[in-house]
């Protein structure tokens, strides 16, 4: 039986079936090694660097650190625009459960005013990061910090705070949630108020959870600041004295501004209608444009101040001479001029100040269109002031060989030119200045992070456009304007005021408005010692449209207001704007 038995162990065919189960399971053993060690080879030495770099990615996180981006001030460094805390909200989905997601969408889409639609799309991408909302307050932050959803997180950033909402709204203008600048000064000197970011690297785990552990950090340089040349207690005074106006006679729009005649500083500049910095986004173009520098319009009877200028500098007219001005209608080729009111003769004087149309045509006709342009120039129309503004455009001055045949019938009085407020507001300051044409500037100074200055403007005189004696001259014949002739309305009491009002009509397909004007008025004081000079134009004033009327008592009212905040009187003569 155990000799049986010992056969059937021994059987050769067995045995071999045996060596070949064997051999079978070594194969692949040795395979399957080898197929390892060649996978551990291809990991190793081929894509080594890709699979760190991956690991790198998932372990370390680039923050980017967002700078401050630097603060607006008036003249006097009250703040007119800064950065305060804020936190931006994102989300991680792939992090978020159902339940998660769903308690995000009902809570954040009231608490954020969000669509729930827009939610539920962000939260149903297949990302580790999506934003929600940018630039969230500390206390919106907070209440979403209560509700403690899985896959929310914060991003602490900062965002732009203007604190007196509409003051100012169309010099300082706004920036992006990105810190960018977008309009105003916001916009002009962008690349020196945001400064520049910088960055951090973090550690996070597998599940993408910050660690807090910093690898390398990189700081960032803080934006400049800036300080304006403009007086929030003057622009106050002119915002809320122009609002009244743009309002009382249902105007289209107005505009506004103040200059000191001394340095060509901006202390005020303002448009009706406005918008506020802090709702920037839901204003729209038209409420954002800044007319001052970027509308033109017919100045009308104001521009006669040139026309005074040109004559009295080249001798060809005294004060007292004598100038028919044909009861009132006078032919200039085939054309037609009249006068508001007819006048017989009446003196050189008593033209600007009655505002006689004919009595103007007749002393230009007498300089030349020639003559009459080299002063028009001269006072810088046709041309860009140069102010650091956005927007700001030429106008219209035709040279005298493109002038028709009633040309010199119109442009001395304000028609077939077209001007900013800007551009003739720096030409009657140049007559409250004796002559000298200063630049108009709205920045005084600005500072790095480390407050050292990297620019600063000094005032500067463009050109010396007439004589002292002659300014002098039509100083005198504008204290006129104001005490005998059309713009009583601008007087200030106890103060000798000079000006000169503008009532133009609109330019509508073509042809001049019977029911459509400009109502201006432009001027300075204290006459025997100007200070500040201001321009005032209304566009489409009802039912009343005169300069006289609609537009001198805006400016009696700004400037003598502000003259009292800057303690200036009619007998002080060395008062300075600090």
């Amino acid at each position: 039986m155990l000799k049986s038995q010992l056969s059937i162990d021994l059987d050769p065919v067995y045995s071999r079936r045996y060596d070949l189960r064997f051999i079978f399971v070594f194969l692949l053993f040795i395979i399957g090694l080898l197929v390892f060690a060649g996978h551990l080879v291809l990991l190793q030495f081929l894509q080594s660097s890709h699979l760190a770099s991956l690991a790198e990615k998932q372990q370390n996180h680039l923050i980017e650190i967002e700078p401050v981006r630097g603060a607006i001030y008036d003249r006097r460094l009250r703040p007119m625009a800064f950065n305060v805390a804020a936190y931006s909200l994102f989300a991680n989905p792939k992090m978020m459960k159902p339940e998660d997601k769903r308690k995000a969408i009902y809570h954040l889409s009231e608490l954020l005013e969000l669509d729930p639609a827009f939610i539920q799309e962000r939260l149903n991408r297949n990302k580790y990061f999506v934003w929600i909302k940018r630039k969230l307050s500390v206390d919106a932050a907070k209440q979403i910090r209560e509700l403690k959803i899985r896959g929310l997180e914060f991003k602490r950033e900062s965002r732009r705070h203007y604190p007196n909402g509409e003051l100012a709204s169309h010099i300082i203008g706004f920036s992006s949630v990105d810190n960018e600048g977008l309009e105003g000064m916001e916009l002009v000197y962008n690349s020196m108020l945001k400064g520049k970011p910088g960055q951090m690297y973090t550690l996070r785990d597998a599940r993408h959870n910050e660690l807090m552990i910093e690898k390398d950090i990189i700081l960032p340089t803080n934006g400049s600041s800036m300080m304006l040349t403009i007086d929030e207690t003057i622009q106050y005074i002119a915002e809320h004295a122009l609002r009244a106006a743009f309002t009382k006679h249902h105007a289209k729009s107005a505009s506004i501004i103040v200059m000191d005649v001394k340095t060509g500083e901006i202390l005020a500049m303002a448009n009706q209608p406005t918008y506020n910095l802090e709702h920037a986004a839901s204003s729209n173009i038209e409420s954002r444009t800044n007319r001052v520098v970027s509308f033109v319009y017919e100045p009308g009877s104001v521009f006669k101040v040139i026309t005074a200028a040109a004559a009295l500098e080249e001798g060809v007219f005294t004060e007292q001479d004598k100038v028919f001005c044909e009861n009132g209608s006078y032919k200039v080729a085939n054309n037609i001029l009249h006068d508001h009111h007819p006048h017989g003769t009446l003196t050189f004087r008593e033209v600007f100040e009655m505002s006689s149309n004919i009595g103007v045509t007749k002393i230009a006709q007498k300089l030349t269109p020639g003559t009459f342009y080299k002063y028009a120039k001269r006072f810088r129309f046709g041309t860009k002031t140069g102010i650091d503004l956005k927007g700001e455009v030429n106008g219209l001055l035709k040279p005298p060989s493109v002038w028709s045949k009633t040309s010199i019938g119109a442009i001395p009085i304000g028609q077939e030119v077209t001007v900013t407020p800007l551009q003739m507001l720096g030409a009657m300051a140049a007559i409250a200045n004796g002559g000298a044409y200063m630049q108009p500037y709205i920045v005084k100074t600005i500072k790095d992070n480390n407050e050292k200055i990297v620019k600063s403007v000094e005032p500067k005189i463009l050109d010396h456009v007439i004589s002292p004696e002659t300014a002098r001259r039509v100083t005198e014949i504008l204290v006129g304007v104001t005490e005998k002739g059309t713009g009583k309305a601008a007087l200030i009491k106890g103060m000798r005021v000079a000006g000169k009002t503008g009532t133009s009509q609109k330019v509508v397909d073509g042809k001049y408005s019977h029911s459509q004007f400009f109502a201006s008025f432009c001027g300075f004081a204290p006459a025997d010692n100007p200070r500040l000079a201001a321009i005032v134009v209304v566009e489409e004033p009802r039912p009343s449209y005169f300069g006289g009327t609609v537009a001198a008592p805006v400016f009696k009212e700004v400037i003598e207001n502000s003259l009292k905040y800057l303690d200036v009187s009619g007998d002080s003569l060395e008062v300075s704007i600090r």
